[in-house]
């Protein structure tokens, strides 16, 4: 299939790239945000049913940082994230994010208490579960279906890349078809799918972190999350970092990858994010990634000084020739 380049850029609203916020105005016609979850689950990665240890880059509290406190219960945990983000937005509704560790590591009856609750709570319209593709047994994808018809669901899963040498190095503990194959089940009963890829793994070079949002454009997921890798106190990367095996990707570095990234992106794929956040106390490394709103500034700077946007060099399925 040969690529047509056209020269005006593809907006949404004033953005270069198909931004979640976007998406949630045209779905729901106004602002939405999601309320972070912790719902005490663990990792089989964690726990010896899988492997131990957890992902090398995971911290203490399964990347539920900014989630609420697990010796509340969710409503509570609901109640006092909304009411802090409605200091900035206090007309929006909201999304139960069920972000910390593995939120579909249990029997489904305890998965069906937890979503439940959340999805009565005024104001929300949807549910967004972070889990891993190996805790999608046929029963919990019977319920995520069940629940697929009755709100607004995401799933969310972490691929982080595509290489296996990558994958051993930080203990990923599933290897890259396992990935696909949970993306094929959740597909099949139209389940919203968004891949979270991180940028500056040990080892890994400009084009092989390319190599990984070149296979996501490829996958039938509907979303993406771009992260920058942060390194943080207490983790098991602190040991990799002390022996010399990561080096921190610099600003200028990250924000052209992400461009390079956004152009070959299907332009109806969401992008839910494209970077992410660290506790400042938590945080070794890279220190700019703190001045979050400059390095936002600076993807919308670089993609217009390209004159580019997603989806600009966007050829299709290989599959579709």
């Amino acid at each position: 299939m040969s690529t047509i380049i056209q020269e005006s850029p593809q907006l949404w609203g004033d953005k270069r790239f198909h931004t979640w916020n976007y998406e949630m105005r045209e779905a729901f016609g106004g602002k939405v945000f999601k309320v972070m979850l912790d719902a005490g689950f663990t990792c089989p990665n964690r726990d010896g049913n899988i492997a131990t240890g957890g992902c090398t880059f995971c911290s203490a509290r399964g990347s539920g940082d900014f989630a609420g406190s697990r010796r509340d219960d969710l409503v509570t945990q609901f109640n006092k994230i909304r009411d802090l983000q409605h200091q900035k937005w206090p007309e929006a509704k909201y999304i139960g994010y069920f972000q910390a560790y593995t939120n579909t590591y249990a029997p489904v009856e305890e998965l069906r208490e937890y979503y439940e609750v959340i999805l009565k709570q005024p104001g929300v319209v949807g549910l967004s579960i972070a889990t891993r593709p190996d805790c999608l047994p046929d029963d919990v994808i019977e319920y995520l279906a069940e629940l697929n018809e009755r709100t607004y669901l995401w799933v969310e899963m972490g691929l982080q890349t595509v290489h296996e040498s990558t994958s051993e190095l930080i203990n990923r503990a599933h290897d890259t078809g396992c990935y696909l194959d949970a993306v094929a089940k959740l597909r099949k009963h139209n389940i919203r799918t968004c891949a979270h890829i991180i940028y500056g793994l040990p080892g890994e070079t400009h084009e092989m972190m390319l190599d990984t949002g070149r296979a996501v454009a490829q996958m039938d997921v509907q979303g993406i999350k771009i992260h920058l890798l942060h390194l943080m106190r207490k983790t098991p990367m602190v040991k990799q970092y002390e022996a010399g095996l990561l080096q921190f990707l610099e600003k200028d570095e990250y924000v052209k990858l992400i461009v390079d990234t956004l152009e070959f992106l299907p332009p109806e794929m969401i992008v839910h994010r494209l970077t992410g956040d660290a506790p400042r106390d938590l945080l070794i490394g890279p220190m700019w990634s703190l001045k979050k709103w400059e390095v936002l500034n600076a993807f919308d700077s670089l993609l217009k000084e390209r004159n580019t946007w997603q989806g600009k060099l966007w050829k299709g399925k290989a599959d579709q020739g």
